[in-house]
């Protein structure tokens, strides 16, 4: 299992900063977003997927991971939020135990052009 840890430059690290030249003769270049994790999440809201957690610390012998059937509702930083397709139960996950997850379609993502 991967461990995300607190990184104080984050905010910093989201957006790319634009091209500009000193002398103000090429334009500016708008902000390119990154494809962090969170994103990613974010650009696929609705779709339909299997997301999977693992915790480190159970409270079970045995129950340490969880698979959740549904979408995604909304992606921050640190977080995602689930709804359950066959309960309509949402569930709030930290992402330091996310995985993965499993999409039975094409996935939206950020232009790959330069």
């Amino acid at each position: 299992m991967v461990q995300y840890y607190w990184n104080p430059g984050y905010a910093q690290q989201q957006m790319v900063p634009p091209q500009t030249n000193v002398q103000g003769n090429a334009p500016n270049t708008p902000f390119r977003e990154q494809s962090y994790i969170e994103n990613i999440l974010r650009l696929n809201r609705g779709k339909p997927g299997v997301f999977h957690f693992s915790f480190e610390h159970a409270v079970e012998a045995g129950k340490n991971t969880k698979s959740v059937t549904g979408m995604v509702e909304a992606a921050g930083r640190d977080h995602v939020i689930l709804s359950e397709t066959n309960t309509g139960r949402r569930y709030l996950f930290p992402m330091i135990y996310f995985d993965y997850a499993e999409f039975p379609e094409e996935l939206n993502y950020f232009d790959q052009t330069p």
